[in-house]
Order: structure tokens, then C-alpha cells, then sequence
């Protein structure tokens, strides 16, 4: 597990959207001096891309991988790697062994890496619950390198297990579900999309072993026709198991947190999802760094104090599937 804590200034730091907003990013990007590696689901923010056109410019070795196309088949990158091409920036689409990119990481110098679950777009930086996590722990660094030197060689990667980073595909489902059967007292849950039977019994085995569990979710926003019924129904299962299921006040939900008894956290790019397991490339990472942990606690409760009860719809009546819910959005989807 990689550990630290951010007044050290060396170990980690937390990133909250939109509380933070775009800046933390920016000014990370400029801390470039030698070296930048960027893989990214969608990149589409001016500032963003701003950035790595200076970084470009004052000499630094700029790569990136981008997503080329959802699962539903949309270009949401097209643009942005036109611009970094047109710049001379190396940019390439990510490694065809896995049918969606969805991870988002960003290295500086062999020195740091940002793991996040927001995208680079600025609906995730205003409009949105997501996180990064900021980590100068040499070991997870150099294995976000290395994968991120597998994928752009389209080379097998076989990560270390050991050291606190989460992967897909092959590997985050155990990991998840391992992290979850660690809870001894609470159990925090604060994830949009929930379509995996595995993750679903280890959530009922906690809370049957006297657990606390909390499942913050976002209702039906974001989440695709062909997950819904997944998602509403393991809802409902949760819910008659004695989990406290809330939905997301105010804020888009796209964080994809587990917080085990305030004392540890998982944050990453995975859904609760089987696809996102399986099939596609998905990096997050396990903390205990005492302030990271604080703030996801605090962010937690405050967005569960903001929130009500949630009983999902009965997925097999859509007629109520938009009770409460935000304005759809197309361009928000939990791919």
C-alpha cells in the first residue's frame, strides 16, 4: 500500500473536483522539467492541453495516449490529438488490447504520478465529484511508468500487486473485493455504477459480518440503458440487505471511492462494472496516507449529510426511472 501524508510534501496529495478545480492539474503539468507521460479516457480541456503545449515548448519530452473512441463509439479526442500533432507533441491512440481506455494518469519526471477518476474536460472540474491522488512513492511511480511503457510499445504488462496499485484488465476485481473484506466497522461506497455480482456479495458479506456500509450513489444519471437494470436492481438487493443507500445531492457523481473504517481508501478509474474489470485498461490506487484519508472522510460525509434515502426504481418499470433525477446530459456517461 503506498503510504505518506501531504504536509510532508513527499508522499501524496489529494485532488477533490470540483473543489479544487483545474489549477492542481495545470500547475502539475508545470512541474515538468525533463519528462511528462499522459494516458487519458478524454482530454478536451483548453487549459489542459495549454499546459502541454508549453511543457512542449520549454523543452520537456511530452508523450500521450489518448482513448480513441467510447464504447458507444464516440470521438470525444479527435480534436485534441490533431493539436498535440500539430504541435510536434508525441501523441498516440492507446494499445488496441483493450477496447476502452479508461484509465487516467499523468507522470512528471520519473518523480510523480496523478491518479485520478476525473477526466481532462472541464464539465469534471466544475460540475462533478471525482478525485486524484498525487503520489511520489518511487515504487507506484515507476509502475505507471511501466505501464504506461507497455501500452504505448503494445507490450504485456504484469504488474506488481504488491505496492498498492489497482489494475484492469486481469487484476482490480480481486483487488477490489479484497480491500473491501478488510473492513472491520464501516464501510464507505461512493461509486455510480454498480454492475458486478462479485463486488455486490462482498458489499452484502460486509454488512452481514456487522460492517456499517454506506452506498453513496448517483442514481440513474450517466448510466447507459444497458446498465440500468443492473445498477437499479443491486441497488434494491443492497438496500434490503441493510445497506444505507443515498443518491448524490447538487454534484454529477463520477467519483469512484471505497473508504475502509477512516482508514484507508481505494480511488480510481473502475466502476463497479464488469467491463471495466475484464475488458479494459484501468489504473487506481490504494492509500493510508493520514491527511489523503481525512479528506476523503470529510468529503464523504458531507456529500452523504447533503444527500436523502434512495430506493432505486424497479429497473423492469422505466416509468419511474426519472423520478428525482438531474437533467440527462449525452455527454456525461459512465462508459
Amino acid at each position: 500500500m503506498t503510504r505518506g501524508v501531504t504536509t510532508a510534501g513527499h508522499h501524496q496529495q489529494l485532488l477533490v473536483m470540483p473543489d479544487d478545480g483545474v489549477q492542481p492539474v495545470i500547475d502539475f503539468i508545470a512541474s515538468a522539467q525533463q519528462e511528462l507521460r499522459l494516458k487519458q479516457f478524454k482530454l478536451q480541456s483548453p487549459a489542459v492541453l495549454e499546459a502541454l503545449r508549453q511543457a512542449h515548448g520549454r523543452g520537456v519530452h511530452v508523450r500521450v495516449m489518448l482513448n480513441p473512441h467510447t464504447s458507444g463509439g464516440d470521438r470525444w479526442n479527435d480534436e485534441a490529438y490533431a493539436a498535440l500533432q500539430s504541435w510536434g507533441v508525441a501523441v498516440a491512440w492507446t494499445s488496441e488490447s483493450f477496447p476502452v481506455t479508461h484509465e487516467k494518469s499523468i507522470v512528471v519526471d520519473d518523480s510523480a504520478a496523478l491518479i485520478a477518476t476525473f477526466n481532462l474536460s472541464d464539465k469534471y472540474f466544475s460540475e462533478t465529484r471525482d478525485y486524484g491522488v498525487i503520489t511520489y512513492a518511487a515504487a507506484a511511480v515507476q509502475q505507471v511508468i511501466d505501464g504506461f511503457e507497455h501500452d504505448w510499445t503494445r507490450s504485456f504488462f504484469d504488474p506488481d500487486l504488491t505496492i498498492g496499485l489497482v489494475w484492469s484488465s486481469f487484476h482490480s476485481r480481486g483487488q477490489m473485493a479484497k480491500v473491501i473484506d478488510t473492513a472491520k466497522k464501516r464501510l464507505w461506497i461512493q461509486h455510480p455504477k454498480f454492475v458486478d455480482a462479485v463486488i455486490l456479495e462482498r458489499l452484502i458479506a460486509a454488512r452481514e459480518r456487522g460492517v456499517k456500509v454506506k452506498v453513496l450513489c448517483g442514481g440513474k444519471h450517466g448510466i447507459s440503458d444497458w446498465d440500468i437494470y443492473d445498477t437499479f436492481a443491486s441497488l434494491r438487493v443492497l438496500s434490503h440487505a441493510g445497506v444505507k443507500v443515498r443518491r448524490q445531492k447538487h454534484l454529477k457523481l463520477h467519483a469512484k471511492l471505497i473508504v475502509i473504517d477512516r482508514q484507508m481508501a481505494l480511488i480510481g478509474s473502475m466502476n463497479i462494472d464488469r467491463s471495466a474489470f475484464d475488458l479494459r485498461r484501468e489504473l487506481g490506487i490504494e492509500t493510508d496516507a493520514p491527511e489523503v484519508v481525512a479528506r476523503c472522510v470529510e468529503l464523504f460525509q458531507r456529500d452523504w449529510k447533503a444527500s436523502r434515502p434512495y430506493l432505486a426504481p424497479d429497473p423492469l418499470d422505466p416509468d419511474v426511472h426519472e423520478e428525482g433525477e438531474l437533467p440527462p446530459d449525452p455527454h456525461f456517461i459512465h462508459d
